[in-house]
């Protein structure tokens, strides 16, 4: 099941970036983060292949949504300009970003390449 996340809850499970200047994950799994608007067209047509991926990976990887109308801040804070833009943050090393409705195989490819985990069966 996906989440969403609002400041509060990223600052506890992704990234403090009011106490820390560098990267810190503070998450105990890898985790995919969507950035969405309700009104974004490309965002709905990903949203079903999220919460598909949520489902076969499990308790592998932590799935957050951010609702970038909502949470104007964060997305000020990581730079988005085009939404749906993913966040992909493995819990050693830097997060790397990936713009655009993707489809499930290439999303699949970059949890393999940047997250490290590998598809449960």
């Amino acid at each position: 099941m996906t989440e969403n996340l609002t400041r509060e809850t990223f600052l506890e499970k992704v990234f403090n970036y009011t106490k820390n200047k560098d990267w810190k994950f503070e998450g105990k799994r890898p985790a995919l983060i969507d950035f969405y608007a309700d009104w974004c067209g490309p965002c709905k047509m990903l949203a079903p292949i999220l919460e598909q991926l949520s489902k076969e990976y499990g308790d592998k990887i932590d799935i957050y949504k951010i609702d970038t109308e909502a949470e104007q801040e964060l997305s000020a804070a990581f730079g988005i300009r085009s939404i749906p833009s993913m966040l992909f943050c493995p819990t050693e090393g830097e997060p790397q970003m990936a713009n655009g409705a993707l489809p499930k195989a290439d999303l699949e490819r970059i949890i393999a390449d940047v997250l490290k985990v590998k598809k449960p069966f």
